[in-house]
């Protein structure tokens, strides 16, 4: 733990732009799926950490994740739209939800690039992205989930690893509304634009940097 603090402490990266600023063409959606894939060594986390086309993003390069969902959960509205969530009422989260193999990474391994490529400290806030939508929050769905999140976060602490104390919601998970089609796969689709050069590409790079040995072949 103490060497992974160091890397986070070495690497913490602060968003320029708004997420929403870019989020209106419609690219063609990529799914990945293996059919010969046994299901039971599958898992699934629901994660949020600010704009979801950055996590989502990051997800998809670590070897062992199957697969990677960009939506909303956390909230009191039905199927909300993007531009619902975006008005901050709902009460729902940019999140994404991440299936992956557990022959081939951890639970503990996915939090651990959870916790280095967000800033966990920051209450309702990710760089220039401000509301409850872009809220840290952990949606766990057993108490395996839950043990192990409470423990990072502990761990975390106690390393003294940031300056201001952690608020990464640790909650249940409940529901899963995925996002339009035009929120999927965004950053491997419009990799060119100026919030995905600005602000996802850093966070990309970082990960890319600290995980080298973990990148999908």
């Amino acid at each position: 733990m103490l060497k992974f603090a160091t890397v986070i402490l070495m690497s913490l990266t602060l968003s320029l732009q708004s997420c929403g600023q870019n989020s209106t063409q419609k690219p063609k959606t990529t799914t990945k799926t293996n059919q010969t894939m046994n299901t039971a060594n599958l898992d699934t986390i629901t994660l949020a950490g600010g704009c979801y086309w950055c996590i989502e993003a990051i997800y998809q390069r670590l070897e062992g994740v199957v697969s990677v969902e960009s939506g909303f959960t956390g909230g009191a509205m039905k199927n909300p739209s993007y531009r619902d969530v975006c008005t901050g009422q709902t009460g729902h989260a940019e999140c994404v939800q991440v299936t992956y193999d557990k022959t081939k990474t951890t639970l503990d391994e996915i939090f651990k690039v959870f916790f280095t490529v967000h800033d966990p400290t920051t209450l309702n806030k990710q760089g220039a992205d401000e509301g409850t939508q872009y809220r840290s929050a952990i949606f766990y769905r057993n108490d395996e989930q839950k043990k192990a999140a409470e423990s990072i976060i502990a761990d975390l602490t106690k390393a003294k690893v940031y300056t201001d104390p952690i608020v990464t919601e640790v909650s249940p998970f409940t529901v899963f509304y995925k996002a339009e089609d035009y929120h999927q796969d965004y950053y491997n689709q419009h990799g060119s634009q100026p919030y995905c050069q600005i602000v996802i590409r850093p966070k990309v790079e970082k990960f890319e940097k600290v995980f080298k040995d973990r990148l999908k072949k």
